[in-house]
């Protein structure tokens, strides 16, 4: 399918790796002019390189933090206006909700809700005069099955989420659509180490862990990134105009409810 947006300039937040890295790449292979970030300015220009070659695209590489306002204003200074946001940053580490202090608190607000409301301030007005923009905020299927450990990373993707149902309606006339993508388990870097730390503490073979974990999924599997990529770039598109405020869960049928 021609998503029709040739020619589109893209900001992906936190893209030199995994889900982040997917979108970027599937974007690129529409046409659009890519810029990916992240913090290891080495691996974000690998990343590049590596999607430059496979798609001739033009790859944009800002190594920044985008939680930060030196890191967003360098990501906009790279174009000269953003067509298709998509936001995303990696969530607080696995803890109990006793041991999250206020100190923590408050950076994985800033990171996971803040920072993205912040950027679409930031280009949102653009968008709507040019009567074209494609948001898409990668937050994670905690939103919908909290699990305990995750409660900072699920309260504050949570709020974004809630945060932007109002925008999203607002900005609907003008061909600006707001989304979330809701990621499960994915076959991702993130997993991995997760399932390794499982495995040195529960004292389980990695195989065991991982096997344990497909199994728990209805499709018996891991989702891969390129298939998270691909609803990404899907809602990042010219025929995507009549979807917004939708959080669409990708999670190979792992949570257990009807809406």
């Amino acid at each position: 399918m021609n998503l029709d947006i040739n020619g589109r300039i893209a900001v992906v937040c936190a893209s030199s790796q995994g889900l982040g890295r997917a979108c970027a790449l599937e974007l690129a292979r529409a046409g659009c002019v890519v810029v990916v970030n992240g913090r290891d300015a080495t691996a974000l220009e690998q990343t590049a390189q590596e999607i430059r070659a496979e798609t001739n695209a033009k790859v944009i590489a800002v190594a920044g933090d985008v939680a930060t306002a030196e890191g967003q204003l360098a990501l906009l200074a790279a174009v000269s206006h953003v067509d298709i946001l998509v936001t995303n940053n990696g969530g607080p580490p696995f803890r109990d909700f006793r041991e999250v202090d206020r100190t923590a608190m408050l950076a994985g607000v800033v990171a996971n809700m803040v920072a993205p409301i912040e950027l679409i301030q930031r280009v949102i007005d653009g968008m709507v005069s040019r009567r074209f923009g494609r948001i898409v905020n990668i937050t994670s299927g905690s939103v919908k099955m909290p699990l305990a450990g995750l409660d900072l990373s699920s309260g504050a993707r949570a709020g974004l989420t809630g945060f932007l149902a109002g925008v999203a309606r607002s900005v609907a006339h003008a061909n600006v659509t707001i989304n979330f993508l809701l990621p499960g388990s994915f076959d991702t870097r993130r997993l991995r180490s997760s399932m390794e730390v499982a495995a040195i503490r529960t004292g389980t073979a990695l195989e065991a862990v991982r096997a344990s974990k497909q199994t728990a999924i209805p499709a018996k599997r891991f989702g891969e990134p390129s298939e998270f990529g691909a609803a990404c770039a899907f809602l990042c598109s010219g025929h995507a105009g009549y979807i917004t405020g939708q959080s669409l869960l990708i999670d190979g049928g792992a949570f257990p409810g009807v809406l």
